[in-house]
């Protein structure tokens, strides 16, 4: 299978990649080849590619900054979603495209099931909703991955910002009010590879196993990267007074995936040791 990868050097690409490479014919595609938001450049580079799958890991994913660039958070995860897909329904490619778990509120107090009803509380959430929007709009040969607190040795993100915060100042304030599940990139790219090879569409919620708060992410990785002696205190979302809310619960049921593939995702407490092992070789 040909498969293209957008934003294929970025925290999710890269995994992408060398999880489909070998398997597949993989080509990658960066922010250097072509511009997103440009409707002609997206159907030039996936004409040209002769894919059978595109998969758009491209996204802005500054939470905070979106806040601040709407127009620019909007033109990458909304218009540019529009443009993968229209692109994608005149060659026949099946178009993987992924969503945030930030599409909804937070007011729940049960994992988030594929077909509730979205009504994100940020600039982040209300782009990526409309890409979702887009994709429906624009396609009938599709896969909508929704995941969460993702996590990946080849971009910023949270596990990365906890390990050096701690080791330069030993000390660390950690919200505890915010309900999620951590996934890595590994995991992520893993259940993709699953889909691409089935013959599977829709939309699908993809995250590690288990829940938790931040600040219990944080002790985990500090205690799996063996940090000790770190003052680490938990604090509420007020008073960080950061940009963009974030919804106060926002567990993804990934039920439907589990029963239409027969796989599970792991717990994502084992997904982050194993992380940390790699990392540390």
């Amino acid at each position: 299978m040909k498969i293209l990868v957008l934003g294929y050097k970025g925290m999710l690409g890269t995994d992408l990649v060398a999880t489909l490479d070998g398997a597949h014919d993989v080509i990658g595609k960066d922010v250097e080849d072509f511009d997103i938001a440009s409707a002609s450049d997206c159907r030039d580079i996936i004409n040209e590619s002769g894919a059978d799958v595109v998969i758009n890991a491209a996204a802005y994913t500054n939470v905070d900054g979106c806040e601040t660039d709407e127009a620019g958070c909007f033109s990458v995860n909304g218009d540019g979603v529009k443009n993968v897909a229209l692109a994608c329904r005149e060659t026949g490619s099946k178009l993987i495209h992924f969503s945030t778990d930030y599409v909804f509120d937070g007011t729940k107090t049960l994992p988030y099931v594929e077909d509730d009803a979205c009504n994100p509380i940020n600039a982040y959430g209300r782009s990526k909703l409309k890409g979702e929007e887009y994709l429906r709009e624009s396609s009938d040969n599709y896969i909508l991955l929704r995941t969460s607190w993702l996590y990946g040795k080849n971009g910023k993100n949270f596990v990365g910002a906890i390990v050096e915060k701690a080791e330069k100042t030993g000390a660390l304030e950690v919200v505890d009010d915010q309900t999620g599940s951590p996934t890595c990139t590994v995991d992520l790219a893993a259940a993709v590879k699953v889909l691409v090879e089935g013959d599977y569409r829709g939309i699908f919620h993809v995250t590690n196993r288990g829940t938790c708060n931040w600040y219990q992410f944080a002790l985990k990785i500090l205690e799996y990267r063996d940090i000790k002696d770190v003052n680490i205190v938990p604090i509420k979302s007020a008073t960080l007074g950061r940009g963009a809310p974030r919804p106060e619960y926002s567990v993804l049921s990934c039920r439907k995936f589990a029963d239409a593939t027969h796989k599970t995702m792991r717990f994502w407490q084992i997904a982050l040791k194993d992380y940390m092992e790699r990392l540390a070789q």
